[in-house]
């Protein structure tokens, strides 16, 4: 019989969508408090391989990807999905739509996971409301993207700099060991 053991915590990943920056800038500081110092931000990367935020949020979007300092335990990740939607809310326009969007995640060695309120064929529920995305798998030294793979994140580009933030992690992880 196998025991369970916690496995190792994982990195905290957020993807900030929004047209512009400072608003970005501002939701960031609000996630900062939360979750404690961001130790990446990538440059803005324009968000067009699909409109499907557009009709809410307009055009000209742009991504940045963001870490955190602090390490996560794994299972945190509902409460963190339920605080980053309370946080949109926050942002949201006098009519409600959203003008931030924020998909959190981790990275761990083995894969990267996006928490989503929509569950699917390949998405496992969590609990009170949210789903587990499996989204990139960690193999033969890189990001594979999966069938579901969102394209933005399947892309050469995108998976290079989450292996970038891999690394990080790593490293974070044999440093708090020492």
């Amino acid at each position: 019989m196998g025991e369970p053991r916690t496995p190792r915590p994982a990195k905290l990943l957020m993807s900030l969508i929004a047209s512009q920056d400072d608003l970005l800038h501002q939701a960031l500081e609000v996630l900062e408090g939360r979750y404690g110092e961001v130790d990446f931000k990538s440059d803005p990367i324009p968000f067009d391989v699909t409109d499907y935020y557009e009709e809410e949020m307009g055009k000209g979007l742009f991504r940045r990807f963001v870490t955190f300092a602090p390490l996560i335990r794994r299972e945190e990740l509902v409460r963190i999905k339920l605080e980053t939607n309370e946080v949109e809310r926050r942002f949201a326009d006098p009519e409600g739509r959203r003008r931030v969007n924020i998909d959190p995640g981790y990275i761990c060695a083995e894969h990267l996971i996006l928490a989503t309120t929509k569950g699917y064929t390949h998405r496992p529920y969590l609990g009170e409301g949210i789903y587990a995305d499996l989204t990139l798998i960690f193999q033969d030294g890189e990001f594979r993207p999966l069938p579901w793979t969102y394209p933005d994140y399947a892309s050469e580009p995108i998976r290079r700099l989450l292996g970038e933030i891999r690394r990080r992690y790593l490293k974070q992880l044999r440093e708090t060991r020492s």
